[in-house]
């Protein structure tokens, strides 16, 4: 393989996987509702519109963050104020996702696979296990 078919590779790689991210946090927000479930839960339904635009910005924003190589320097105080906010919404984020959890053992009726939801239960704990351990290790 030449030079620049090994470049175009990695470029069609990078790109396949920056998809398959992209759609799986579409399809989180958008499939579960989360955002919707975010403004029930914390009673403020009306600022939906800025919850998604909030999302969408933060996306784009921090993606360009990590490209440009960009570095801040905070006092300890502001950097504490930042982990303030992004627990905050780790936490509702949570709470929201527990509430919505279970579309997976309904899901796994409706396409027969009741019997088997141990099963499938354990294959996503050690497929993230696996995955964490071939990541830390190898990478």
């Amino acid at each position: 393989m030449t030079f620049l078919g090994e470049i175009l590779l990695i470029a069609f790689i990078g790109l396949a996987g920056g998809i398959a991210v992209g759609s799986g946090m579409v399809a989180f927000l958008v499939v579960l509702d989360i955002i919707p479930r975010l403004a029930q839960i914390t009673r403020s339904f009306s600022k939906i519109h800025a919850y998604e635009a909030a999302v969408v910005l933060g996306s784009l924003l921090f993606t360009w963050v990590d490209f440009s190589d960009m570095k801040v320097h905070l006092f300890p105080i502001s950097t504490a104020l930042v982990g303030l906010f992004a627990g905050c919404f780790v936490g509702m984020l949570a709470a929201a996702l527990t509430e919505i959890i279970n579309v997976l053992p309904i899901l796994a009726k409706r396409v027969g696979m009741g019997s088997y939801m141990i099963l499938l239960l354990m294959a996503m704990i050690f497929g993230k296990v696996f995955g964490s351990l071939f990541e830390w290790l190898f990478y």
